[in-house]
């Protein structure tokens, strides 16, 4: 009797471990940033419709051991009534941690990542365009996936969306402010 209770106690503590261990690997954060602006401080004109209007320099690090791709969604967080879309990208290698600035427009790049559609309906980056008089939060937000998507360019965000469900394995978002 003495044996089946230790027993018992030893696979009790082993369960409990892999458990820790499961909700450790769930609680992963990708770290994400940008040489160019800081976590909720302001975006420079520069990657604007009023400046350059071009993608701005992101760089990640920390992403889960079986990461196979990364995704990335822009959106402008404060739009009426849906979230605007100002970039998609996806199928970006995870030997890959950063982004550079200026990326080119509506091509495959060399790490065969992939460029969706905008909610201005054009393949690659167009920055924040917000109205006078009050500032929007811009999401950058990224995710690891734990396969590659199978997705064409020019795929929407709601495409890349059902494409990712259940293919999330971390996200994390870093959110720039503009105002006109």
């Amino acid at each position: 009797m003495i044996k089946v209770k230790s027993i018992l106690v030893a696979l009790l503590i082993i369960s409990q471990w892999i458990s820790t261990q499961q909700s450790f690997a769930k609680k992963q954060k990708i770290i994400l940033t940008s040489t160019a602006f800081e976590n909720k401080g302001g975006l420079p004109e520069k990657y604007t419709c009023d400046g350059e209007n071009i993608s701005p320099p992101l760089r990640w690090d920390n992403l889960p051991e079986k990461t196979k791709s990364i995704s990335i969604i822009m959106e402008d967080l404060d739009s009426p009534k849906i979230k605007f879309t100002h970039w998609v990208i996806f199928n970006i290698s995870p030997l890959t941690s950063e982004l550079l600035e200026n990326l080119p427009e509506g091509e495959t790049l060399e790490n065969e990542a992939i460029f969706g559609s905008n909610d201005f309906r054009q393949v690659g980056y167009d920055g924040p365009c917000p109205p006078s008089g009050s500032p929007h939060k811009y999401a950058f937000k990224i995710f690891a996936l734990k396969k590659e998507l199978n997705l064409q360019e020019g795929a929407t965000k709601k495409q890349l969306l059902r494409e990712m469900r259940r293919k999330i394995l971390a996200k994390e978002q870093l959110i720039g402010i503009y105002e006109r």
